[in-house]
């Protein structure tokens, strides 16, 4: 049956009628699908740990450095973590008994610190992570928090690059503290413990509200990149490494920092 252009343009028009009355019952059938049924807002947490919409002018997506078949960019999304408080929950007393099954006999000051080099690594900058100036600490770990260390460092390098994001160390604020470490620090802070995971050379802190800067000499000024963005990618290396086993994680929001100990 031949169809005319008047009743082929009045079947085209019923269509679009009838697309946009289901639209207007049903509006989420127009919204994008996202992985695992997850949206922007529940895949992204603010500074508080608690869900929250991405901050004005920054994407969820950010350009992968790998390339797909026929020349394409890969996109790998930031999801960071559900809430920081919630995946990250391990208190001093779960921290506290791998501490003491991993660590070594609590060091009574610097001094002694240098004759039990035997049992500890040192644990300066490198190009993984940036060593903050420690007041209350002293740069030593057991060698398996120091490998955890390491590793965190790497994996979250991976994770930027893959990501399209400009490379930044994290930086650690704290690492080994001996007894009269501790001491002094009961002194300004009372709610700081006598009995410290820090003391056994198996805990460390990485802040999550500053990053290093990973510059090119040769290359063009790096651009800027929001601390959020960085914090976001940070939880989700940590998040692997904490489900895999490897270490107990308390989101720390006094300080301002991952406050972990090593496990496996």
């Amino acid at each position: 049956m031949k169809i005319t252009k008047s009743r082929y343009l009045q079947g085209f028009l019923a269509s679009v009628l009838v697309l946009a009355l289901v639209r207007c019952v049903f509006p989420g059938i127009a919204e994008p699908v996202v992985k695992d049924g997850a949206t922007a807002a529940d895949s992204v947490a603010d500074s508080t740990g608690t869900p929250g919409a991405l901050p004005s002018g920054v994407s969820a997506w950010e350009p992968g450095r790998n390339s797909l078949a026929g020349g394409g960019k890969a996109k790998h999304r930031i999801y960071s973590v559900p809430s920081f408080k919630g995946t990250f929950p391990d208190n001093n007393d779960v921290q506290l008994e791998a501490a003491v099954r991993n660590g070594v006999k609590p060091v009574a000051d610097r001094n002694e610190a240098e004759h039990r080099m035997a049992e500890l690594v040192y644990v300066g900058s490198n190009p993984y992570y940036y060593v903050d100036p420690l007041r209350s600490s002293i740069p030593y770990l057991v060698p398996k928090a120091a490998m955890l260390l390491q590793d965190i460092g790497r994996a979250y390098f991976d994770s930027l690059y893959i990501k399209g994001i400009p490379l930044h160390k994290i930086i650690v604020t704290s690492v080994l503290r001996t007894k009269a470490d501790v001491a002094r620090l009961r002194t300004r802070n009372g709610n700081a413990t006598e009995n410290s995971c820090h003391l056994y050379g198996t805990t460390f802190d990485i802040c999550y509200n500053r990053y290093k800067t990973v510059e090119d000499p040769a290359g063009p000024p790096r651009r800027q990149v929001r601390n959020d963005t960085l914090k976001w990618v940070l939880s989700e290396v940590l998040r692997d490494f904490r489900e895999s086993g490897r270490c107990y994680i308390k989101y720390e929001v006094k300080q301002g920092c991952f406050h972990m100990t090593v496990n496996n």
